[in-house]
């Protein structure tokens, strides 16, 4: 987070601005794989294809009625600390953002098997969520429910800010993030299942299998004229490690 300069704000040189931003010849290149926000200066710009991942908890809005500020609070950093940590573990993984209680990632989709880092971030993160929700258990907390969407697409990466004032941010503009957050609101909400994921993600899971040669798109379901398909897909070690720990220690 940027300080802010509290430099009083100018309407003239604002209108200047909006017409220098407008009236720029911004060049937007076409790469194979996600670049380096670096390189980014407020006249570039790069196309790409990418997944994108969305996971957030599932009615947010009323959680302040179900637990104590501070509970709540050690529940957002728990949370939001192990997604990180899943998602920065995958070296396909180029950007993360948390907002609110929401956190998503920008994976590389430079070759299809760049299909089972984001695919294997998902449901690592479903598991993480179980061993959130036996910790809580363990301490007589409500657990929390969340819903996880990715998508696959073409995305335009600019920066946008106030120039000269420090503060910025790299935008991903496109269908494939807010595909991913539709695919996200749907998951634990309008379909009983933790994962759901769009046409496009479905299609590059083809020929790929778990340790037990169970193939991921027989995972999912999809409903008739539906445009995505969700399951409920867990990490097996991880499962198994917590279902061995539920048996010496009952919640």
């Amino acid at each position: 987070m940027k300080v802010t300069t509290n430099i009083p704000y100018d309407y003239i040189e604002s209108y200047e601005r909006l017409e220098d931003i407008l009236d720029s010849s911004e060049t937007f290149e076409e790469v194979n794989s996600v670049p380096n926000s670096e390189t980014l200066t407020y006249k570039n710009g790069y196309y790409f294809n990418c997944y994108s991942i969305f996971i957030d908890i599932r009615d947010s809005s009323k959680l302040p009625d179900r637990y104590q500020r501070r509970t709540l609070a050690k529940i957002y950093r728990a949370y939001i600390s192990e997604i990180v940590a899943i998602f920065q573990s995958h070296q396909q993984c180029k950007e993360i953002n948390i907002v609110g209680d929401s956190v998503w990632a920008i994976f590389e989709a430079k070759k299809k098997d760049d299909v089972l880092a984001v695919f294997g971030a998902s449901f690592t993160s479903q598991s993480l969520i179980d061993n959130l929700n036996y910790k809580l258990c363990k301490k007589g907390i409500e657990s929390i429910k969340t819903g996880i969407g990715i998508a696959k697409g073409r995305a335009l990466m600019v920066k946008a800010g106030f120039k000269g004032s420090g503060i910025s941010n790299v935008i991903y503009m496109g269908q494939v993030v807010n595909k991913a957050s539709k695919m996200c609101s749907k998951a634990n909400k309008e379909v009983s299942s933790g994962i759901v994921i769009d046409q496009n993600t479905y299609d590059d899971l083809s020929g790929y299998s778990n340790t037990k040669d169970e193939l991921y798109q027989d995972m999912f379901t999809k409903k008739y004229l539906d445009e995505y398909y969700h399951g409920n897909i867990v990490n097996m070690n991880m499962n198994d490690w917590l279902n061995d720990k539920k048996q010496k220690s009952p919640c």
